[in-house]
């Protein structure tokens, strides 16, 4: 159910003060109980939990927490859920239309994806601890989030995503090599944005939501149905960016879909540092629908994806889709999640796995036989194979280089600084000239007195 409005108590509240000539700061005076009128009951906000550090010597530890029992983020009424973490099939008469084509065969596709998509991130993961990346950032839980919302675009579509969308970027048709040119420090982007409708990752955090919302704009301009969609995390809730990109979507009706794959963490700082409540309830505020689900469920993000998309065709405008799922590994290979992570919490995740939840979907309707798992296997292991392969095979670029393609057309202030980094670099050749000239002559010399 797609959120249309959130309380506007706190605004009515401060427009009939201002009216009144009193602010929430100073109130007018207190009217006699019998005229007040009846209003629904505030809820209460309570503050995130902050971290703390350890007790002062003889303090008495605090109780810990029931992890146990206490509520998961993704178990909340309002998420949709199509499959159940143990594999059964929950019926939904608003969501199964959107995904009455999906029978067995499509579904095995689907899994199939997430087998791979999780292979090549684990076999990037190993490349970076063995010295060949430089970096990797881990989509480790995430596969039915960006695999179930990719396999719903079409060609025409396009992707702004940040640098975790790697299972996007394989939906979309990117190389495996391209995957990680980037990360090796061979090419400033990894692939032709135009080829495979994504465009490169972007680093800043929440920049893409402005490009997908400008192009969108573009769409509408150009008369097609073409959508944009923006993929970004929890913590870019929280940038400007995000925020001025949902107000010109929402006041121009965009064809743009704004993808937050809630997992969890903004790199160490859980979602609940910022969010006192769900995130999905922000964009209401802009005037743009919103819809929480499953993550983990890539039956039910394929759903509500669709249902996005339709939206988006049929000139509705932009909706916020706010996929509930957990970063099951390190916010990027240079971080060490064992530092702030509850190992209960994680394990409890762990439980909800994406890739598991189809493997028991599958296996209770007698598809998952053993040929289909050593397939699946194998495919994902030839693709990992493939990745490597081509990693080790990329070779470092000419230093010059890099001024290649800074603009179209040379500038003289470019040229400039190419001729200028050219002298420094003919530097270190005269250093090893240099140091090479005693060497050459000792064995000169060497030779001579033979």
């Amino acid at each position: 159910m797609l959120r249309q409005d959130v309380s506007r108590t706190a605004v009515r509240t401060t427009v009939e003060s201002a009216r009144a000539g009193t602010s929430p700061h100073h109130p007018a005076p207190s009217a006699p109980a019998a005229e007040v009128a009846p209003s629904a009951p505030v809820p209460e906000v309570v503050p995130p939990p902050r971290r703390a550090g350890p007790p002062a010597a003889g303090a008495p530890s605090p109780e810990a927490p029931d992890v146990a029992l206490a509520p998961m983020p993704d178990d909340a009424d309002d998420v949709v859920r199509l499959v159940s973490p143990d594999g059964v099939r929950l019926p939904s008469p608003e969501h199964d239309p959107w995904v009455a084509d999906v029978g067995d065969d499509e579904l095995v596709a689907l899994y199939e994806d997430m087998v791979v998509v999780r292979r090549l991130d684990l076999e990037a993961t190993a490349l970076q601890r063995q010295g060949e990346l430089g970096l990797w950032p881990p989509l480790l839980g995430q596969e039915a989030a960006q695999v179930g919302s990719a396999r719903a675009l079409r060609r025409d579509d396009f992707v702004f995503s940040s640098y975790r969308e790697n299972g996007v970027a394989y939906c979309r048709g990117v190389g495996l090599t391209d995957l990680v040119r980037v990360w090796r420090g061979t090419a400033a982007s990894g692939w032709d944005p135009w080829s495979v409708g994504m465009a490169t990752p972007t680093i800043i955090i929440g920049a893409q939501t402005l490009h997908a919302t400008g192009y969108a704009l573009g769409c509408v301009k150009d008369g097609v149905d073409s959508v944009a969609v923006a993929y970004f995390g929890d913590g870019a809730t929280s940038q400007g960016d995000v925020n001025e990109a949902m107000v010109f979507a929402a006041t121009f009706h965009a064809p743009v879909i704004f993808f937050c794959q809630n997992n969890q963490w903004a790199i160490s700082e859980p979602v609940g540092l910022v969010a006192v409540r769900a995130l999905a309830d922000r964009a209401p505020g802009f005037g743009i629908p919103s819809v929480r689900v499953d993550g983990n469920d890539v039956l039910a993000v394929t759903a509500v994806m669709r249902a996005a998309l339709d939206r988006a065709r049929r000139g509705e405008g932009p909706t916020f889709v706010e996929a509930v799922t957990y970063r099951r590994g390190p916010h990027t290979t240079s971080d060490d999640p064992t530092r702030y992570v509850d190992a209960a919490v994680a394990e409890r995740w762990a439980a909800k796995d994406p890739v598991l939840r189809v493997e028991r979907l599958l296996e209770a309707r007698g598809r998952l036989t053993d040929e289909l798992t050593t397939a699946v296997t194998a495919r994902a292991d030839a693709a990992a194979a493939e990745m490597r392969r081509g990693c080790l095979g990329l070779e470092a670029p000419p230093p010059l280089s890099v001024f290649d393609h800074v603009y179209t057309a040379p500038t003289s202030w470019l040229e400039r600084q190419r001729s200028q980094y050219a002298a420094y670099l003919a530097m270190f050749d005269e250093v090893h000239a240099a140091d090479d000239a005693p060497d050459a002559e000792a064995a000169e010399q060497h030779g001579g007195a033979a």
